[in-house]
């Protein structure tokens, strides 16, 4: 009887948590996003972070499929593979890479074998055969999208935009960013009509 009671307490006290894996969140309006559709959906959320999302109970199969199909309409969905998950985690390990001054001495391999206590290999060829593209293509994309946000933004000056994104030199940026976009930073500063990516389009 004492036995039960203390078990059942433990039970209210501590109740069973389960983690949702998200594809595509990528900045603080993204977790907004996220929460406003499980309170939407009556699920019990605890804690929303870029990437997961905490919430009290074992959800239903059909909870679940509700969640997934809520999430897409505004471009997220569940991952409910490892692997999968494993490289939406390496995907928002370069964006907060590129757009913060951690480890700014570091490659790119050695940064991600630190953060992932993995050789870089494993991690390149995972990644790119779950993605049909290699890590670095992904990395200088997502710094040409980062490069595009700062012309913008008109604060700094292309030098400083081409130290801040990690090329070695504006001659540098310049090329690579007319490689992939067509046109060199000068003209997509002067050409309002160009659009910028977003970080999950990417």
């Amino acid at each position: 009887m004492f036995i039960y009671l203390e078990l059942t307490l433990l039970i209210c006290y501590f109740p069973v948590m389960m983690k949702l894996k998200i594809k595509n969140m990528v900045c603080e309006r993204c977790i907004m996003a996220v929460r406003d559709v499980l309170q939407k959906l009556q699920i019990n959320v605890t804690n929303v972070t870029l990437g997961c999302a905490d919430v009290e109970g074992v959800l239903s199969k059909q909870q679940l499929q509700a969640i997934n199909e809520e999430l897409k309409h505004i471009g997220f969905e569940l991952i409910e593979d490892d692997t999968e998950h494993f490289i939406a985690e390496v995907k928002q390990a370069i964006i907060d890479c590129i757009r913060s001054d951690i480890n700014t001495e570091q490659s790119l391999s050695a940064y991600l074998s630190s953060k992932f206590s993995t050789d870089f290999t494993t991690i390149s060829r995972t990644f790119t055969a779950i993605e049909g593209r290699n890590i670095e293509k992904y990395y200088l994309q997502q710094r040409i999208e980062y490069v595009k946000e700062l012309i913008q933004y008109g604060e700094l000056s292309i030098k400083e935009i081409a130290w801040k994104t990690k090329f070695s030199s504006v001659a540098h940026l310049s090329r690579q960013f007319k490689q992939y976009t067509g046109i060199t930073p000068t003209a997509f500063k002067n050409n309002e009509a160009v659009e910028r990516k977003g970080l999950d389009k990417v």
